[in-house]
């Protein structure tokens, strides 16, 4: 972002998910919704089918992937599996939702692309409530809002992350070997709190997330790809091993965690905010809707094998992260410390996304000579705010099914059936598709209400259970 007066509405409509520039700012992904910057065919620097696959796996397959085994472990271990397939339909039906009513509105207002925010406010404008038309431009602002606190709940995530996991390695240090095979419990030696380990990653963060160019964050953004995908490949090799009984299991889980596992696993399926930059980004647009079913039934096998094995090799035992229960070897210490550097330098891929919507109101308003250290000041003061919220709520588990529930579950559930209902009511509707429209905004709205409920309930009143870590304890 240049220093010159930036204006509000030239910043919007931003992935909210792990999708990350590659190679140049007019490749980047979260660049994608620029003005002027979408043309449906013949773009020099379109995507194949393939790389547009490749996409969507990239942007789904995040950090909520690793804390699925304990999201499993919260529903049951058949609850648990079917649930996620459940959530995978409907939130891919939902991501064909949107799609669909920003085709509409393609066509209707001669436009070659509207981003999501755009949408929700021409449909809001389609609607037959007047109330609901003079107030239309509400509908760009909700979803901005949603965007920005799913992204900086993603930061809170990561710097939560990181804590754990260093303040791991470092506490079994001197008992960690090279026998990978026989996980002995270890005596830990006492570090600082996990806390003050978020605030020595602090100053690090403040510094990576003043670089405000894509193209160098795309190099961070390889080397967090390659230092994640060796992390998953050692995991999966890992947990598939020796898997032990799982007759000990419960087949469902009591009710009063489900609201928890909800939350963990609308926050690993939402990535519908990147699937219409997606859309318009390939050669052949018409391929997409293909694309989007196998690119998620890929990703909804994916989620529910990594969920289901985890929860069966480490039981009850199962952490926040599934990266917390690998054994105390080197191996897969180094597992740890690998997926720790991509997370690292994802936090500013990720950070990219509320700072262009949030940065030039504030740069606007600000004298020209002074739009560098304004920009600057409230790029420090974002990331100081996310690790304010992740040392009040420090379980990794709670902050990921606090912001799935409160805001992923808006932008992958709510809005899109009701954005279909206000877009088409007006056309014609058939009755079996607006009740379908209305169960699936309810469902979303209770799994909002009682999973965010539960996630505060559960920080201000911790169960009296206990949960038992392996040899790699970070906490209780």
């Amino acid at each position: 972002m240049s220093t010159q007066r930036l204006r509000n509405e030239d910043y919007h409509d931003y992935s909210s998910t792990d999708v990350s520039p590659e190679d140049s700012p007019s490749e980047g992904l979260n660049n994608l919704s620029s003005p002027g910057s979408y043309q449906r065919f013949g773009q020099s620097n379109s995507t194949t089918w393939f790389q547009t696959l490749i996409h969507l796996l990239k942007g789904n397959i995040g950090t909520g992937l690793l804390g699925l085994p304990l999201a499993v472990k919260n529903a049951g271990i058949v609850m648990g599996p079917i649930s996620l397939l459940v959530i995978g339909i409907v939130a891919v039906h939902c991501m064909g939702i949107l799609v669909k009513c920003a085709h509409h509105f393609c066509r209707r207002l001669n436009k070659s692309f509207v981003d999501y925010g755009d949408t929700v406010m021409y449909g809001l404008e389609s609607s037959p409530c007047s109330w609901l038309r003079n107030h239309a431009h509400w509908g760009r602002r909700v979803v901005d809002f949603f965007l920005i606190v799913t992204q900086l709940g993603f930061c809170c995530v990561y710097f939560v992350f990181l804590a754990d996991n260093f303040k791991q390695v470092i506490e079994a240090a001197n008992g960690t070997t090279n026998n990978c095979h026989n996980n002995e419990t270890v005596i830990l030696t006492p570090t600082m709190d996990s806390r003050l380990y978020m605030l020595s990653f602090l100053p690090f963060l403040v510094l990576l997330v003043f670089i405000r160019n894509l193209r160098a964050l795309s190099v961070f953004s390889l080397l967090a790809n390659i230092t994640m995908l060796v992390s998953l490949i050692m995991i999966y090799q890992f947990i598939v091993q020796r898997i032990p009984d799982p007759s000990h299991l419960p087949l469902v889980a009591p009710w009063k965690t489900y609201p928890l596992f909800f939350g963990t696993a609308i926050f690993a399926f939402e990535g519908i905010g990147m699937v219409l930059p997606l859309e318009n980004k390939m050669k052949d647009p018409r391929k997409f809707p293909l694309i989007l079913y196998l690119g998620m039934v890929i990703v909804t096998i994916f989620y529910i094998s990594l969920g289901c094995l985890g929860y069966l090799q480490f039981g009850a035992n199962i952490q926040g992260s599934i990266t917390l229960n690998l054994p105390n070897c080197w191996l897969y210490q180094s597992v740890k410390l690998l997926y720790s550097i991509g997370i690292f330098f994802t936090y500013a891929l990720q950070f990219y996304v509320p700072a262009e919507i949030i940065i030039p109101f504030f740069v606007s308003r600000a004298p020209e000579h002074c739009e560098l250290v304004v920009d600057l000041f409230v790029r420090t003061v974002l990331v100081c705010l996310t690790c304010i919220l992740a040392i009040l709520i420090p379980r990794l588990d709670l902050v990921i099914s606090l912001v799935g529930s409160v805001s992923s579950s808006a932008l992958a559930l709510i809005i899109p059936p009701l954005l279909e209902v206000t877009t088409f009511y007006s056309e014609g509707m058939s009755p079996l598709t607006i009740f379908k429209d209305a169960l699936i905004s309810v469902l979303g709205f209770v799994g909002f209400v009682v999973g965010t409920y539960e996630a505060l309930y559960e920080l201000i009143q911790p169960s009296n259970a206990p949960i038992f870590i392996n040899s790699t304890r970070a906490f209780i």
